[in-house]
């Protein structure tokens, strides 16, 4: 069966004419016209049609909201309907005229596997179009054990969640610590775990598994779930577990850079001569952090964690702080408080009006970062590909 992005991308190319390029005068991005671009438009109807929920929504409005024609919007919603991927969903009286039939997406029509591979484990997620968790499993792993053992557990996993798909498969999308590059999928010299440089994650992975697979940092995946999943603005997502990382939202836009080497938060050095990390580095925030943890100290480490937290928040001048990671989700709370005093402290001192930003745990617990794995592939499907 061919993947649900071709398949959606074809029944967005048959004669899909109308519309506007740009935005509608209400700030929404709206249709396109050219050939080349036909995607796009039915990536927005999906998008809708996914906004909407089980109501449904009619062809009427998906051309009001997508700026497309009637005509262009019939075409879509037919190659979709046809495909499995809309259906009917009853009927709305109409202030004049016949009711007006609705339609909706139908969310088992496809799934995506999600794969974090931590340090010491792997947890692997299946979901559906909404992004609803439908199947999950979580094994011990060792991320220096060699290419070949880990990638045989990756591919024993993802395979058996895979098997539970009702519909297409979209692919397999894997998040792990960086550095790497996310472009072409080759690991960089993963924290702690130098022998990966170099390593074509993405395409051995593929190859095996006979799916298309996307390959990102742990952080920026959970940072595009949340992003998608309804955080809006700008916004920082800490991950404390293993290791120590920032995901980075800036304009509703997942931030990588040039490199894929934004967010390495945890090592930026706060204390000169300090603690010995595996990076190479001495006083980094992650390998005081950790040293705290390590102790029993969840004050100490949460205290560290802030301090890293408002220098980030200092330099991008961003709207919330999301925090999340094993270590974190164990005992929420200190870390929460922890973090926010050191931010309230931080912006008493320098006089802000707004006062502190705000902090809060992440949505999706332990989760956060395999369900953001899958929305590598999910997202892109909803035009929603950097959040």
């Amino acid at each position: 069966m061919r993947p649900l992005s071709q398949r959606c991308c074809q029944s967005a190319s048959r004669g899909e004419n109308g519309g506007v390029n740009g935005t509608n005068g209400t700030g929404r991005t709206t249709g396109v016209n050219l050939p080349d671009l036909r995607n796009h438009n039915a990536a927005l109807v999906l998008d809708l049609l996914r906004a909407a929920g089980r109501d449904g929504i009619s062809r009427l409005e998906l051309a009001d909201r997508t700026g497309l024609t009637p005509q262009a919007v019939s075409k879509i919603t037919g190659r979709l309907r046809e495909e499995g991927f809309a259906a009917e969903a009853g009927q709305r009286a109409s202030t004049g005229g016949k009711p007006r039939t609705l339609l909706r997406l139908v969310p088992d029509a496809g799934h995506a596997v999600g794969v974090h591979l931590d340090r010491d484990e792997l947890r692997a997620v299946l979901t559906d179009l909404d992004g609803s968790v439908v199947g999950e499993r979580l094994v011990p792993l060792d991320l220096g054990a060699g290419a070949e053992a880990v990638l045989e557990t990756v591919v024993r996993e993802a395979g058996e969640l895979g098997r539970g798909a009702t519909g297409s498969l979209l692919g397999v999308g894997i998040a792990l610590p960086g550095p790497l590059d996310h472009v072409h999928g080759v690991l960089h010299r993963v924290t702690g775990f130098a022998e990966w440089d170099g390593f074509p994650l993405r395409d051995a992975l593929a190859d095996r598994l006979g799916v298309p697979v996307v390959v990102d940092k742990d952080t920026n995946a959970a940072a595009l779930g949340l992003a998608v999943g309804g955080e809006r603005g700008s916004f920082a997502y800490l991950h404390l577990g293993t290791g120590l990382g920032a995901g980075l939202v800036i304009g509703g836009t997942v931030h990588r850079g040039a490199r894929t080497g934004a967010g390495e938060f945890g090592h930026q050095v706060i204390q000169m001569d300090g603690l010995h990390c595996w990076c190479g580095n001495r006083g980094c925030v992650e390998a005081l952090c950790l040293a705290a943890i390590g102790k029993g100290d969840v004050s100490e480490a949460a205290r560290v964690l802030g301090e890293g937290a408002a220098n980030l928040v200092g330099l991008l001048d961003i709207d919330l702080v999301l925090l999340g990671g094993r270590t974190v989700t164990a005992t929420p709370g200190p870390f929460v408080r922890g973090v926010t005093s050191v931010l309230a402290d931080r912006a008493r001192r320098e006089g802000l009006p707004e006062g502190a930003v705000p902090v809060r745990l992440a949505p999706g617990g332990d989760r956060v970062v395999a369900a953001g794995a899958a929305q590598l592939l999910l997202a892109p499907v909803f035009g929603r590909g950097d959040g």
